[in-house]
């Protein structure tokens, strides 16, 4: 399968993604109905946001320039590399 070119494709899949995240939320919430869970489920993901930032945007704008990451995968291959390299 080829990468997404059709800008129209990319925002509709964008949207979706946003409209299964608020659809999952607001089952969790009205299956709780508790302000800690929602306290909880708004923690967490605002930090898993920070983290794909982190991941694919510092590393590659601040940390290494060179590298490009395809996935969670890779960063994982990536980062356990780094570490073998600086163990030796």
């Amino acid at each position: 399968m080829g990468d997404l070119k059709n800008p129209m494709v990319i925002w509709a899949k964008g949207a979706l993604f946003l409209l299964l995240g608020l659809l999952s939320v607001a089952i969790i919430l009205l299956r709780t109905r508790d302000l800690k869970v929602a306290a909880l489920l708004a923690i967490a993901i605002w930090s898993f946001c920070r983290c794909y930032y982190f991941a694919f945007y510092v590393i590659e704008k601040y940390v290494d320039t060179e590298y490009r990451y395809s996935g969670i995968s890779s960063l994982v291959r990536y980062s356990v590399g780094r570490k073998r390299k600086a163990a030796d």
